[in-house]
């Protein structure tokens, strides 16, 4: 019997682990489908997020809109692009602040909110999961 428990016990964990990993998000990164981008590279993408960059190649502003810290969207976004942690991010902020050389990005809740916000926003850039990209968005970088 206590064998029986600790192989149900091993199935259940296999999966959880294996669940865990599909809740991962799939993002990229959008703009409205009215922006006249095209494409960015995956440098330019992290550098208008990490406040490197204030404004996209063509020269307009580029207002970053991140999700909600510990959202796992954000979390795969900036692993994923930037190769950076949550921890790592929050650093990056933290330093950007304190010298004053600036903000991070707008914050909203969810990919939802960025979607809204990005078609409202004619300068506004963001990442959603993939599945919810349609006529009103148009993908920049997807990897």
């Amino acid at each position: 019997m206590p064998r029986m428990n600790r192989i149900g016990f091993g199935f259940i964990g296999l999966a959880l682990s294996l669940s865990g990993g599909t809740t991962m998000a799939d993002v990229v990164a959008v703009v409205s489908s009215k922006s006249t981008l095209t494409e960015l590279s995956k440098n330019q993408v992290v550098d208008i997020f990490l406040g490197r960059v204030s404004h996209f190649p063509d020269g307009e502003q580029a207002l970053p809109i991140d999700q909600a810290e510990g959202s796992a969207a954000r979390d795969e976004f900036y692993a994923k692009f930037a190769g950076k942690s949550a921890a790592q991010i929050k650093a990056h902020w933290a330093k950007i602040i304190f010298t004053g050389r600036g903000q991070p990005p707008e914050e909203v809740p969810n990919s939802i909110e960025v979607k809204k916000s990005v078609i409202k926003k004619p300068h506004a850039i963001g990442y959603i999961d993939k599945n919810m990209v349609d006529g009103s968005v148009k993908v920049l970088l997807a990897e």
